[in-house]
């Protein structure tokens, strides 16, 4: 075999494997608190719900939001976001935050808010008129 193509062939080969292990760590699944504390990186992916019973605030001179949320499995935890509370925060069915832990304090670096469809909701007058 030729040289050139030996080095096509080798180059393609570390190409792709670089790409896959790119690929499968960016992959992440979701995780309550508890696994999230024995898990290193900031690629965490927390699902959970607004704990409303907690206070929730945004500081000016951090700029930081900080609230609490109960993941599914019920555990609460302390989540701060370096930026302002999103507009449909309150409404929220479900949050995800991703980010890392660090003691007992999950410090998110970006936050998906998952509101509820007018679309999808049954008992709204729209649909029951329609049926």
């Amino acid at each position: 075999m030729r040289p050139r193509l030996i080095f096509g062939i080798a180059g393609i080969i570390v190409f792709t494997a670089l790409v896959m292990v790119n690929f499968s760590q960016s992959i992440s699944s979701y995780v309550d608190f508890e696994e999230a504390t024995g898990m290193s990186g900031d690629n965490i992916h927390v699902v959970g719900t607004w704990d409303s019973s907690r206070p929730a605030e945004f500081s000016n001179e951090t700029m930081t939001f900080t609230f609490y949320m109960k993941d599914e499995a019920g555990n609460s935890r302390r989540v701060t976001y370096p930026r302002p509370k999103p507009n449909n925060f309150e409404q929220a069915d479900q949050i995800v935050v991703i980010g890392e832990m660090r003691g007992d304090t999950f410090v998110s670096r970006d936050m998906l808010v998952k509101c509820p469809s007018k679309y999808n909701d049954a008992n709204s007058p729209e649909l029951s008129e329609m049926q």
